[in-house]
């Protein structure tokens, strides 16, 4: 976890490095006892993390967070408690009263390395699903399926060695489904694009299936 501090005292700074140096997961690249230098650094450097004083001359602390048009994670660093409502508004991570101990300091730590894999797993692209067939969750890769079609309230997802059958419609089932690897062609059909063999005026060839072909989803498959 990549990190800086901002402090316009350099003995705090000196307590963040110190600290910092004993907790594994933590990189701590550089420290800024002026605000305006460490937000020229943010323009170019990639930071998860923000170790942040609040009282500072020229911008304050929460002035700071606020003036960044992406946000990494932020931990407050001060000696004024009558802040710390307004920090937890701006989504801080942790605020730390000075002094604080090493103990505090790596609670912080985890904290903000907890929610930093929380994002990263909320925006890594996925490239499978559970469906809930019965009392189970099927974990199915999108390379493995063919096409989905429509069963009443279920949808078949017909997949290279096997069907399944969870219960949902057509809609739902294309909601599930990236739009840049599947395309609806039929009110009750959806197809993974890579996987059409052949286009005809009415139908597709799937690896030796023939799906049918809306009037109306023509245009989107050129044909």
């Amino acid at each position: 976890m990549k990190a800086i501090a901002i402090d316009d005292e350099p003995m705090a700074l000196e307590v963040v490095r110190s600290l910092a140096a004993k907790v594994p997961f933590l990189e701590l690249k550089a420290c800024f006892t002026d605000a305006f230098k460490a937000l020229e650094y943010l323009q170019h450097e990639h930071v998860d993390l923000l170790f942040l004083d609040i009282k500072m001359p020229d911008i304050s602390g929460l002035e700071f967070v606020t003036s960044l048009p992406k946000k990494p994670l932020v931990i407050f660093t001060t000696a004024y408690s009558e802040h710390a409502v307004t920090s937890f508004e701006l989504d801080a991570t942790d605020y730390l009263l000075k002094p604080f101990s090493l103990a505090r300091f790596v609670k912080a730590c985890n904290k903000a390395q907890e929610l930093l894999q929380l994002r990263t797993q909320a925006v890594a692209p996925k490239d499978f699903i559970f469906l809930k067939t019965g009392y189970e969750q099927v974990k199915v890769h999108y390379d493995e399926i063919l096409f989905i079609e429509a069963a009443g309230n279920y949808a078949a997802f017909v997949l290279e060695h096997k069907k399944l059958l969870p219960r949902m419609t057509i809609n739902e089932a294309s909601e599930l489904l990236p739009a840049d690897r599947f395309t609806r062609v039929h009110r009750s059909y959806i197809v993974a694009k890579d996987k059409i063999d052949k286009i005809e005026r009415h139908q597709v060839t799937v690896q030796g299936h023939e799906v049918p072909v809306g009037a109306s989803y023509m245009q989107q498959l050129q044909v």
